[in-house]
């Protein structure tokens, strides 16, 4: 099958910058909508998945809106669940579990939170979903670090290397199969 272009956009700036934001629905700015906006006007996408948190739904519906799409919206593109971490700032999470979590997520979870593994997994499955046309996906950074790590097969480690401060914008080049392979295209910051 035919190579597709996918692009991950990590949702604009929301009104609580700073904190480990999982599964708390936080609000996006205006400004941030405005930037996710601005990043997918020249993309050519045939289809738009977001996920279902309003940081990410939200800018996805002003981008259906500005693209003429309907956003499919899908939470297995949901940020990983940080559990008890869920919405504090990471000065008021215990130094050595913060540590213990950036060296390895899935051999120390957030407390009641998600594994690294789970995270991948169903981002695996929400990739395996995807309709094999140029594709804008509107996320959340753990889980766009996923969907590296299952394209183009990064471990835990290489992927925090990647700096994807909100608005940011990968695309890559997808060749569908089991399993997909990927090539990244760009990355836009």
């Amino acid at each position: 099958m035919t190579e597709f272009a996918l692009h991950l956009l990590r949702h604009g700036e929301v009104e609580t910058p700073g904190r480990m934001i999982g599964r708390t629905d936080a609000a996006p700015t205006q400004a941030g909508i405005a930037a996710c906006v601005a990043q997918s006007r020249d993309l050519g996408v045939a289809a738009l998945v977001t996920s279902d948190l309003a940081r990410a739904r939200l800018a996805g519906e002003a981008i259906g809106l500005a693209l003429s799409l309907t956003p499919a919206i899908d939470t297995r593109w949901r940020e990983l669940d940080f559990g008890a971490w869920d919405g504090l700032l990471p000065a008021q999470i215990d130094p050595a579990a913060l540590g213990q979590f950036w060296d390895d997520p899935n051999a120390n979870p957030p407390p009641d939170g998600e594994r690294w593994s789970a995270l991948r997994s169903r981002v695996a499955a929400a990739i395996e979903a995807l309709p094999p046309v140029p594709t804008l996906v509107v996320s959340h950074g753990g889980a766009i670090r996923a969907a590296l790590a299952v394209l183009c097969g990064f471990d835990h480690r290489q992927i925090w290397a990647f700096d994807l401060p909100c608005g940011a914008l990968v695309s890559l080049r997808v060749w569908p199969g089991a399993p997909f392979t990927a090539q990244i295209a760009g990355l836009y910051p």
